[in-house]
């Protein structure tokens, strides 16, 4: 699988678009109008040697130093996606009350080669835990050095590949999309299933998602195809799933607003009829040109709910004149959680694998999360309706994580 093409759909066109804790988090931090409150040193080899004279910018003037790697430099949508985390991460800061740390910003421009440096020169700065990168082959590179030194990472890619014991993704990862919108599917008597996935990463983790969850469930599919990404060559694969509708209650197109409303009317050409058939989404249909499809209306799809975002923006936007790329609360989140725990964990405990991995969890600007050991993450996610309005909440997120998740 690409890193890149994942990280590309499920990083940028998220970030570009559209609870309580074990730790008692949300007590420490800073009371934030109307959105809930978010949020181990670990002892090891000396860091390694650094060639080049450490670049970059530090924020705050705590003891504790934390690494922020992201693509500061990097073209196009990258670049514009990162200064908005940087942004979010120091109003984290900024927000919260007496935070004792200080971020050493390191701009990897995109490359993997880059963000090995960056993490080269944070942790020889004393960084005790690093916030990102933000792409999959980036967050590998960090990884294996942070790893030498048990340094751990809090990183932003959307491929789990990429996820490790001591590499956690804090991204919204597909999987979660996938295990939330057919439980909520089976639970509304769903059983039969057909999904239509674009021909690419994203794709690819989507389909083994879905076949899983939908066989745990003792749910039946019926039919699975991937399409090209050339909108010319769709037809295909769109017309087997149509001849197979008759025998499904749903289907599954887990893609964007650049195919899903091409994808649908196709369906729709091939005899689907969208109102006998629940349409199914992941958090890719989170955008206005899904809301304006008329087609659409009524489809289900997993998202975080909306408020918590609402909130953000609109201090973002007092703060910095501008609208905030939808993945900034990744690093408002991370930012946040580290400042709790240093306040509430004072010692070589507070990034520990113990502390991190606390099956309760911890409560962000997006609702609920949790790190799992391997490295992935659980997301306490709501199943929005689609409408003309904007998405409305049919099955609210959850606000604690139930033992077992």
């Amino acid at each position: 699988m690409s890193g890149s093409s994942l990280d590309d759909k499920g990083v940028l066109t998220r970030g570009l678009r559209r609870a309580r804790t074990v730790l008692s988090i949300a007590a420490a931090a800073v009371a934030l109008a109307a959105c809930a409150n978010t949020f181990s040193q670990m002892g090891g080899t000396q860091p390694p040697v650094v060639t080049e004279q450490p670049q970059g910018t530090t924020v705050g003037t705590g003891q504790v130093r934390i690494g922020l790697i992201l693509p500061l430099s990097a073209p196009g949508n990258a670049g514009i996606a990162a200064t908005s985390m940087k942004n979010a991460a120091e109003m984290a800061l900024a927000e919260f009350k007496e935070p004792n740390i200080q971020l050493l910003v390191k701009d990897d421009a995109g490359t993997p080669q880059g963000a090995q440096l960056g993490a080269q020169q944070a942790i020889a700065e004393g960084a005790e835990i690093i916030i990102g990168p933000l792409f999959a082959q980036s967050v590998s590179a960090v990884g294996q050095v942070a790893r030498a030194s048990n340094i751990p990472v809090i990183a932003f890619s959307t491929d789990a590949s990429v996820a490790a014991r001591g590499v956690y993704l804090l991204s919204f990862l597909p999987e979660s999309d996938v295990r939330r919108i057919v439980g909520y599917a089976i639970s509304r008597g769903k059983r039969s299933f057909a999904a239509l996935l674009p021909d690419n990463g994203y794709g690819t983790v989507v389909e083994a998602a879905f076949q899983q969850e939908v066989a745990r469930r003792s749910g039946r599919m019926v039919a699975l195809e991937k399409y090209p990404l050339d909108p010319s060559r769709m037809a295909d694969p769109i017309k087997r799933v149509a001849q197979a509708a008759s025998r499904v209650d749903s289907i599954l197109i887990a893609d964007g607003a650049d195919a899903v409303p091409q994808v649908v009317a196709s369906l729709a050409a091939s005899g689907v009829n969208p109102k006998r058939v629940q349409l199914l989404g992941t958090g890719l249909w989170d955008e206005p040109r899904i809301f304006s499809t008329a087609a659409l209306e009524g489809g289900w799809y997993a998202a975080p709910e909306s408020a918590g975002f609402r909130s953000f923006s609109g201090r973002y936007r007092a703060r910095y004149g501008q609208d905030p790329v939808r993945t900034a609360t990744l690093a408002y989140d991370a930012v946040a959680l580290v400042a709790a725990l240093v306040k509430q964990q004072p010692g070589p405990q507070r990034f520990s694998e113990q502390t991190l991995t606390s099956p309760s969890g911890f409560a962000g600007i997006d609702g609920i999360f949790c790190f799992h050991s391997d490295g992935t993450n659980e997301r306490g996610l709501a199943v929005m309706r689609v409408a003309p309005n904007g998405g409305q909440v049919i099955s609210p997120a959850p606000r604690a994580f139930s033992p077992g998740t």
